[in-house]
């Protein structure tokens, strides 16, 4: 570990090392110095699952360095709290991450004094809608074409229709008969549900740059409750903002989890669904074009669609991505 630290800090300023956090994906430590009064964020960053690592690095520097343009064009107090900050290699400065054979590894800029909420009420829906509309605004001005594709196809539509359709014709393990009913409402709304790809098409929705990973607990809070920013970066790319706003409505507004086996238990929280969007156009308002707005409860099932596409797929291969709790 000393190996990999000292890439990016001078190992006579670390006193320890820890696993830190509950991620599933990257493993995490944090640094502390010899005082115990500094910390740093060690990332192992799993090229399983973000492959084109090179490309991530590079995304995250440029919205690192755009976020902090735009806080001290604005006077913010405090701006090294407001956005995310990794170190370059001691070695080699145009290098943000090191790979040591076998894994990649980073370091992050600890924000000290912050907290992230699990607890999804009302209040925290409307500060998390105006945290990922301002981090979307911040990034308006980074045009087409300057970010890459973390994970290709992440969000693509037609795609993930496709990956269904390769899964159907393999259909290993002989499910496809038992999903018939399901694959017919899939396929009843299809065509609905590749709107934003034909608009896009005609010139009439824009991409940005997106989270793609937009939930509660990917939003920094100060002790006082306040936004700080915007963490978990791995999955800004280019995007349609349907995909932040209708993922954070498609994991949020539910009663129950995605994994509910009880269907009467499964409904919409039009308490938190209203919270999360008055907030997110407080912010977003201002760059938003019509079309945009006017396709925001769309986007909500648009995801919960592109994630049922999905979840069906897999059962259909036979449960290799998705971990299984309940009997088939």
């Amino acid at each position: 570990m000393e190996h990999i630290i000292s890439q990016f800090l001078p190992l006579d300023q670390i006193g320890d090392v820890k696993p830190f956090g509950g991620g599933h994906i990257n493993d995490t430590y944090a640094i502390t110095d010899r005082e115990g009064v500094r910390r740093w964020i060690l990332q192992r960053v799993n090229h399983h699952v973000f492959p084109r690592i090179e490309v991530l690095q590079r995304n995250v520097a440029i919205v690192s360095d755009t976020l902090r343009q735009r806080l001290e064009e604005a006077g913010v107090e405090e701006p090294e709290r407001k956005y995310l900050y990794f170190y370059p290699r001691l070695d080699d400065p145009s290098q943000n991450y090191y790979h040591d054979g076998e894994n990649y590894w980073r370091v992050c800029r600890f924000i000290p004094d912050s907290m992230s909420m699990t607890e999804l009420t009302p209040e925290a829906a409307r500060f998390a809608g105006e945290a990922f509309g301002q981090f979307e605004e911040m990034l308006s001005g980074i045009p087409e074409g300057v970010l890459g594709d973390t994970i290709v196809n992440f969000h693509s539509m037609p795609w993930r229709l496709q990956q269904l359709r390769d899964s159907i014709a393999k259909d290993p393990l002989g499910r496809v008969a038992k999903v018939q009913d399901i694959l017919e409402e899939i396929w009843r709304r299809e065509d609905a549900m590749l709107i934003q790809e034909r608009l896009h098409e005609e010139g009439k929705l824009p991409k940005r740059t997106i989270h793609c990973d937009t939930k509660v607990d990917n939003v920094l809070f100060d002790r006082s409750g306040r936004v700080l920013c915007v963490v978990d970066w791995d999955t800004v790319m280019p995007g349609y903002i349907l995909s932040d706003v209708g993922d954070f409505i498609r994991s949020g507004v539910n009663f129950a989890p995605e994994d509910e086996p009880d269907l009467s238990k499964i409904g919409v929280n039009m308490e938190i669904y209203r919270a999360f969007v008055e907030g997110y156009l407080s912010t977003a308002g201002k760059f938003l074009t019509p079309i945009e707005r006017s396709l925001i409860a769309y986007g909500g099932r648009l995801m919960t669609y592109m994630q049922t596409v999905r979840f069906l797929a897999d059962y259909i291969d036979g449960d290799k991505y998705f971990k299984v709790k309940h009997p088939e």
